[in-house]
């Protein structure tokens, strides 16, 4: 640790313990004085009562004329510790210096026991802008995308399926020729990156998924933003890279709500040691997620550890919003229901499932709302839509073992993702 730490340190202690001190001193210092004016008063007396006694001939003139000398002697040194030229006050005394003295071991102590519980006196100095650069170094020495791809895989940090299903293997090598064939079909390449994550090839995934921003143009959909940043970062085994951080911002830029932006870049700051900036993503996400955003469960997990770490020691977590009631029919359209012809209540199941499609299309849900639309589709024999929103919905909650298993639970209902 620098010496200009503990110069520092004892310079404070020294500042401290300097108002005590002086109140000491002027403590003492004034009843010196009251003390001296108390005794001069005393002398005045005595002065009258031996011009009394000389009047009545009680002593004769010589013995009066040095009692008077004496007495205003005595005044004279009584007049300057008075005004605190020869006497010290009680603080400069015996008593006064050591009540300075414990007051300073009590401060010194209390002073190192308060840092040694709170602070680090393993470590050396580090200024903010040292810290603010290691940070920055930090994040530019990431690897690319591709090299942390393939650093996941090597690694074993990215599950593919053991045994494809054929069938399913056959359809994708279809879709594939599909696409090359028409490369501006922006939904064959949504499809595509659906079908590559589902298969585990996240590198391909990508590059399907970034053929369908581009053909968004200069203003591609939110949703294929997020989507494209939840194939990479699941690509990179949890890793967010360069790449995925900028299309991260992107998404934050587009919705400032946006709850897995939020969380990986909260996460990567923190990483990278910028946790003033993770704590106030996260915070965000906490005040601003919708009832049930697996984003928000599990950033609520560890917000208390990195408020400690951003310095907001008197953090108090949001509480969770109150859950909303699943959206369905109501009495009317129950009645409505029952009146129509099978072609009819078919017809109307079918504009409610795409609806929902539509809705978690264009402003998410949570993962309840995502395996209704799996199994919808399942009943309605849609099993390609089924398989589409199934492959979306393991993107959008990976990390997620709770939502996971409502996914795979509907998708099994549905007849789909085996």
């Amino acid at each position: 640790m620098g010496i200009w730490f503990w110069i520092a340190a004892v310079a404070m202690a020294a500042g401290a313990l300097l108002g005590p001190v002086l109140v000491l001193r002027g403590a003492g210092r004034a009843g010196s004085a009251r003390a001296g004016a108390r005794a001069l008063a005393v002398y005045r007396d005595q002065l009258e009562e031996v011009a009394r006694d000389a009047a009545r001939g009680v002593i004769g003139p010589a013995e009066a004329e040095a009692l008077r000398s004496e007495i205003g002697r005595r005044m004279l040194e009584a007049d300057r510790a008075g005004r605190g030229a020869a006497v010290a006050g009680a603080g400069d005394g015996p008593s006064g210096r050591l009540v300075a003295a414990g007051l300073a071991g009590v401060a010194v102590i209390g002073a190192l026991g308060l840092y040694l519980m709170l602070g680090r006196p393993d470590l050396a100095d580090r200024p903010m802008a040292l810290r603010e650069a290691e940070a920055e170094a930090w994040l530019g020495a990431r690897a690319a995308q591709a090299e942390a791809e393939a650093a996941a895989v090597a690694a074993g940090r990215v599950i593919r399926p053991a045994a494809p299903d054929p069938e399913f293997l056959r359809l994708a090598g279809e879709l594939r020729a599909a696409v090359a064939g028409r490369p501006d079909d922006i939904e064959g390449h949504r499809m595509l990156a659906w079908t590559e994550a589902r298969l585990g090839d996240f590198a391909a995934a990508r590059r399907a998924q970034e053929r369908v921003v581009a053909l968004g143009g200069a203003a591609p959909e939110t949703g294929d933003l997020e989507v494209l940043a939840g194939i990479m970062i699941e690509g990179a085994g949890g890793a967010v890279s360069p790449e995925a951080e900028a299309v991260l911002l992107r998404v934050i830029e587009r919705d400032g709500a946006n709850g897995p932006a939020l969380f990986h870049l909260g996460r990567l700051y923190d990483m990278a040691g910028q946790h003033d900036r993770a704590f106030q993503l996260w915070d965000a996400l906490l005040r601003q997620a919708p009832a049930g955003d697996p984003w928000a469960e599990a950033a609520r997990q560890g917000i208390e550890a990195l408020a400690w770490r951003a310095g907001q020691h008197r953090y108090a977590v949001p509480a969770p919003p109150a859950p909303d009631a699943a959206p369905g029919p109501d009495a009317d359209a129950v009645a409505a229901a029952e009146a129509m012809s099978p072609e009819e209540r078919a017809e109307m199941i079918r504009g409610m499932v795409a609806g929902l499609a539509e809705r978690l299309a264009t402003e998410g849900g949570p993962a309840s709302d995502w395996a209704r639309l799996i199994r919808a589709y399942g009943v309605l024999g849609e099993v390609a839509a089924a398989e589409a929103v199934h492959a979306e919905a393991l993107v959008r909650f990976e990390g997620s073992a709770a939502d996971l298993a409502l996914i795979a639970e509907a998708a099994t209902a549905a007849g789909v993702g085996r």
